[in-house]
């Protein structure tokens, strides 16, 4: 039996590993933090402490994550700030330490293909990300593609729309009363529901292709207004205010003003042909019943 690590093992992770430990897989979750360890116990997930961020510590060893020849989920968010992924390419140092992963799923995000005008984006569409959290994804991709062509490894790379599920919902924002820019104004923005996420995730290491790329989204574009008037709807709150896109210079925050400069529609067609995959959730109204 292949053994499956899964590097960031938080909201999505815990989810994959349990569904891998359900089919009677042997799964390690990697964490920084004694806390989030404390929570994979707690769930039933065996844990190891790792902090990409610092120098490995000298005792560490191959007994204590025997990546050769293992199936590596790479979930963990990379640094907050710069436009290079310190964090990956720490990893593949790692790797000639404690040996090679067979085969690599790694978590990157639609916020590399950059603002496309709200036009459909398949995965051969010019890359050109344009914040720097979407960057050091991008760098991330490319690292990760150096290394097979290297080691001769197996690479998936998941291209992923914005997460939403039970936990992973607005609401704070919108309980705050803060406003929103009109919709007329908003740009296209894409989702998918965790449900479906963990579904893609699991099929993409069973029988993606080495070395390619898929989108991953409900195929479903709606405006970020549109979302959170839903979600609102849903929670019994009223829906946020809207203000014009030249206000929401003034009065959103600067994170929520990089989504809004953004615009593109998700085609997820070969997500479904080539993963296998049937949408649990397949739109934002189904997601939303399954996610309070």
């Amino acid at each position: 039996m292949i053994r499956k690590t899964i590097i960031g093992c938080g909201y999505l992770g815990q989810r994959v590993a349990g569904e891998l430990q359900q089919s009677g897989e042997q799964v390690v979750g990697v964490v920084r933090s004694v806390i989030s360890a404390e929570a994979l116990k707690t769930a039933g997930i065996t844990p190891m402490l790792l902090d990409l961020d610092q120098p490995l510590p000298d005792t560490f060893s191959t007994a204590d994550l025997p990546l050769q020849g293992s199936e590596l989920f790479y979930f963990a968010p990379p640094p907050s700030s710069g436009v290079s992924e310190t964090r990956v390419r720490n990893l593949i140092r790692l790797f000639e330490t404690l040996g090679h992963p067979w085969r690599v799923v790694y978590l990157s995000t639609t916020g590399v293909y950059g603002d496309c005008q709200g036009r459909w984006v398949d995965e051969t569409h010019a890359v050109d990300p344009v914040v720097e959290r979407a960057r050091r994804r991008w760098d991330a991709e490319q690292v990760f593609r150096e290394w097979r062509a290297r080691s001769g490894g197996s690479l998936v790379v998941l291209r992923v729309a914005g997460i939403y599920g039970p936990g992973k919902l607005p609401l704070e924002r919108i309980e705050k009363g803060l406003p929103m820019v009109r919709e007329s104004e908003a740009p296209f923005t894409n989702r998918i529901h965790v449900d479906d996420l963990v579904q893609v995730c699991m099929a993409a290491m069973a029988r993606g292709g080495d070395g390619e790329i898929y989108n991953v989204s409900d195929g479903r574009p709606g405006t970020m207004t549109d979302y959170f008037n839903r979600v609102a709807d849903r929670a019994g709150l009223p829906r946020p205010a809207q203000i014009s896109l030249a206000d929401g210079e003034q009065q959103l925050s600067a994170g929520m003003m990089s989504y809004m400069r953004e615009s593109r529609r998700l085609r997820n067609d070969k997500m479904l042909s080539e993963l296998g995959i049937t949408l649990i959730h397949p739109d934002l109204a189904h997601g939303l019943e399954a996610s309070f």
